[in-house]
């Protein structure tokens, strides 16, 4: 809705596709992903908390991640849902904001949460010795919350400015969610000051994640190049590009988004972006991480039995 005098009260999203026939097919598409992810995220929380032998840095890190998981796409995916099976496509301005506030708090967390947990495999592989002091509990607790707080903290000032600039020209968002290259090219207000801060601060949460996650593996690889076995050679390689792969991806696509100019900014080239960190990446991390580890299949399978 946009009030008489120009301002912009709430803005209406179109989703990924402007296309009717395509709906019931995205809708049938993203439900099974959202289903799949808090199934996935959920069985992870509960066997870390019922089997013991998950009681450990690693794990501690992993039940993390997937309650970041899940908010992550909650942050998103239900709203899209909604709209998919609705006429009325519109989100209010504060509802808008809502929805970018959890969405970048729970990304930034995701960043740094995945550089470290790159970490805690580069202490167990190279400084066998030393882990239980590198990663002791109360490490690890400082290192959770400080993922929390900075996460949070980035979320809340680019929201915080987010909320200061002025909407009047149009509000239509040729995407599924709120984010902020959309809503920067939807404001009348100069967004400048608000793109070097996202550029400085969101591009530091990430790029200081991404470098200690790919310097972490780095060392990791080294290490792994200095094993005798044949077999456990190709078993940690096997390992290590698994969680590699989803690594380069999601830091990939999110540097990608959101740092570089505005105006190389495409709203209909880029709105499928997000659908590969912000909604791919949560279904995908319990597989990746968890499910394939020989721990936690056997946690599973003592729940089951």
């Amino acid at each position: 809705m946009i009030m008489s005098n120009g301002t912009v009260t709430e803005f209406v999203l179109l989703g990924l596709s402007s296309n009717p026939d395509a709906h019931f097919i995205l809708f049938a598409l993203f439900l099974f992903i959202y289903l799949v992810a808090l199934v996935g995220n959920f069985l992870i929380l509960l066997l870390i908390s019922l089997d013991k032998r998950l009681h450990n840095p690693m794990y501690f890190f992993l039940g993390n991640l997937a309650v970041v998981d899940i908010g992550y796409i909650t942050s998103t995916v239900p709203k899209m849902l909604l709209n998919y099976l609705s006429q009325d496509k519109s989100i209010s301005l504060a509802g808008c904001f809502t929805q970018m506030f959890f969405f970048i708090s729970f990304g930034g967390i995701e960043c740094l949460l995945l550089g470290v947990m790159a970490y805690d495999r580069y202490a167990a592989i190279c400084h066998p010795l030393h882990y239980s002091m590198l990663l002791s509990p109360r490490v690890c607790a400082w290192l959770a919350a400080a993922a929390w707080i900075l996460g949070l903290s980035n979320s809340g000032v680019h929201s915080g400015m987010m909320s200061l600039l002025s909407f009047r020209r149009s509000n239509i968002i040729q995407h599924f969610f709120c984010d902020v290259p959309p809503l920067f090219q939807l404001s009348c207000s100069d967004t400048q000051v608000n793109q070097i801060t996202t550029f400085v601060l969101g591009g530091g949460v990430i790029m200081g994640s991404f470098l200690v996650t790919l310097v972490s593996y780095v060392y990791i690889v080294l290490a792994i190049l200095r094993i005798h076995t044949k077999e456990g050679c190709l078993k940690a390689f096997s390992t290590c590009a698994s969680h590699l792969t989803v690594v380069n991806i999601y830091f990939g696509t999110i540097i990608f988004t959101y740092i570089r100019p505005n105006s190389t900014y495409s709203q209909q080239q880029d709105r499928v972006l997000p659908v590969l960190y912000g909604i791919l990446t949560p279904m995908f991390n319990p597989l990746i991480y968890s499910l394939r580890n020989k721990d936690v299949q056997g946690a599973l399978r003592k729940v089951m039995l």
